[in-house]
């Protein structure tokens, strides 16, 4: 490892990609708990002697549990079978090992965690590789106890760092929706990992958070330390570990100018999104749970265009019964009071499972049972929300989105459902809203080609960008060794955007979008050109999005989606856009006083 753990100057600036935008300075906390990996990075030299003393905390109580299990599996099953237990006591006990993994921390100044990995490792190779099965096998009953201990020290330090007041950077090996979500968002300054998608869930989540997010840093455990002072510029995917005072004090003024930027479009908040021409494009919000609701003021918004009923599902240790359903749908619509409220029915599956519903493995889950395939599978689960969605409809402005629909039939099947409710319910005496519209996200990309057919069938459609970008370009978001090809200005994502706006608007239908991509106040005015009625986003961008839109004319939002869709290459598209953000932070300087 390094002998020197100095930074020099020159290399105190890590570059990586931009994922989140916004500014933050503060202490890092590597996350090292639930991902599945052990990462790896230097302590301080007076450190060492701390994490030695984690060593052996975390082996002290090993060892009482193993006693405690040793007296049970004993009254229980005889001492032959306890037997086991005091082996593994032994194996901790073993002088030599402790010493090797003492070595690992004073030698290499790692962390304990990365040290007993490294001894894990050092045991199951050198044993593993002898011949016959019992000696690969003993392999892994010496190892077992050590994995114990490793499984200590992660767990009391998330039980440490969740006791802290402390506000902190995560850092960590890979971007998930874990790392983003592994302390209360309060207590969260930035996030920054070593790889991940742009456009991956855990992107998605830190941008809905309005967390700074820089990804695509090789090795950058391997350069923190914990506690070491990190400065975060989400914009330009930039983290400078230790800022000077130099550093501080340029940081400061980025974040002065930020906040003028902030305040300057919170000033569009109450305003609508009317162009210039007096054409109106709604602005809607999307929300994750009900504590959502209390993040936004009702009337920013032109309404809930997605709200991802999930949550109500994975809160729960069982499937919620139709009553729980009905209040809480209820709930919110009294909330938006006139408002419109999309409500997605459950899209559950592949990355969003369950607790208590066990879906099958799968070796490629996003193109597995999903959505809409297993509510029409387990037609009981769209039925019970179906009626809690239907008796909660007479309380507000109530539109139902189907996830996951592929094909022609899925539509017909769900709509057959929704009606064979809705007369049950009718006959059964309860009130049902007179005009409860259903409609479709296009985010398979086979009913591209029979949109006048999905517009005959449907009230409305949304698109839901995130998954149709990837499955149209065959690219898995989540997957770091394929993400930045995950590109939602491709020409071929245009020209499909373009496709679903014409075919909605010929037949008289409402279009929106409600991917990420549509939290760009760019891309925004790129949908309002291509013919889109709408986006929903995240309520942190509602602001910017309304300034960027009233700041243009519908003609020239055309223009420039048109100049878009001229365009051959992703890169070109790319400098456009940017071309055009240059322009709307210019505005910002000396923003028109809001009509």
């Amino acid at each position: 490892m390094l002998a020197d753990r100095s930074i020099a100057p020159q290399n105190r600036t890590l570059k990586g990609v931009a994922v989140a935008p916004g500014l933050a300075v503060g202490p890092v906390h590597i996350v090292r708990a639930g991902l599945g990996e052990v990462p790896t990075w230097f302590v301080r030299e007076d450190e060492v002697p701390l994490e030695i003393g984690r060593l052996a905390a975390a082996l002290n109580s090993v060892a009482e549990v193993l006693s405690t299990q040793e007296a049970r599996v004993a009254r229980e099953a005889g001492a032959k079978d306890a037997a086991i237990l005091s082996v593994h006591r032994a194996i901790l006990e073993d002088p030599s090992a402790l010493r090797d993994v003492e070595r690992t921390i004073r030698d290499t100044r790692v962390n304990a965690e990365a040290a007993v990995q490294k001894l894990i490792e050092s045991l199951e190779h050198t044993l593993g590789s002898l011949d016959g099965n019992n000696v690969r096998g003993y392999a892994a009953d010496v190892a077992d106890p050590w994995r114990r201990v490793l499984d200590m020290l992660l767990h009391r330090d998330r039980e440490e760092v969740h006791k802290s007041a402390e506000r902190v950077v995560l850092a960590a090996t890979e971007l998930t929706p874990q790392v983003v979500t592994y302390l209360p968002r309060e207590r969260i300054l930035a996030v920054v990992c070593e790889k991940g998608g742009r456009f991956s869930h855990g992107a998605v989540l830190a941008r809905s958070l309005g967390l700074p997010c820089v990804i695509g840093v090789p090795n950058l455990l391997g350069r923190l330390e914990q506690h070491m002072p990190v400065a975060v510029d989400g914009g330009q995917g930039a983290i400078t570990l230790r800022p000077s005072e130099e550093d501080l004090a340029r940081f400061g003024e980025e974040q002065r100018a930020r906040r003028a930027r902030v305040d300057a479009v919170r000033g569009f908040l109450h305003q609508p999104a009317q162009m210039a021409c007096g054409r109106r494009f709604l602005v809607q919000a999307n929300v994750e749970s009900l504590l959502d609701l209390e993040t936004f003021d009702v009337a920013h918004t032109d309404g809930i265009g997605l709200l991802r009923t999930e949550f109500l599902y994975m809160e729960r240790t069982q499937f919620p019964s139709e009553e729980e359903q009905y209040r809480l749908y209820r709930r919110v619509l009294e909330h938006m009071g006139d408002q419109p409220v999309t409500l997605r029915t459950l899209d559950i599956g592949g990355d969003k499972p369950l607790p208590y519903f066990k879906t099958p493995p799968e070796h490629n889950p996003a193109l597995g049972w999903r959505g809409l395939r297993i509510s029409l599978q387990w037609t009981d689960l769209l039925r019970v929300q179906l009626c809690a969605l239907l008796r909660a409809s007479v309380h507000g402005d109530l539109r139902i989105l189907l996830p996951m629909v592929g094909t022609l039939e899925q539509i017909d099947e769900a709509r057959s459902v929704f009606d064979g409710v809705r007369a049950q319910l009718v006959e059964q005496g309860y009130g049902v809203a007179a005009d409860v519209p259903v409609g479709v996200m296009i985010e398979v990309p086979s009913l591209l080609f029979c949109l006048p057919q999905v517009m005959e069938r449907v009230d409305f459609v949304s698109v839901g960008t995130n998954d149709l970008v990837q499955y149209m370009l065959a690219v898995d978001r989540d997957n770091a060794w394929v993400a930045s090809l995950y590109e939602p200005m491709q020409p071929p994502v245009l020209a499909a955007l373009e496709a679903v706006a014409l075919a909605a608007r010929a037949a008289g239908k409402p279009c929106s979008v409600c991917g990420d991509i549509a939290s760009d106040p760019v891309f925004a005015l790129l949908l309002s050109g291509l013919g889109f009625d709408g986006v929903s986003v995240a309520p942190q961008f509602l602001g910017e999005l309304k300034f960027a839109l009233r700041s243009a004319s519908g003609d020239q939002a055309r223009t420039f989606a048109r100049d878009a869709r001229a365009l051959g290459t992703a890169k070109d598209v790319r400098a456009l856009m940017a071309e055009r953000r240059r322009a709307l932070h210019a505005a910002l300087v000396t923003p028109a006083t809001p009509v």
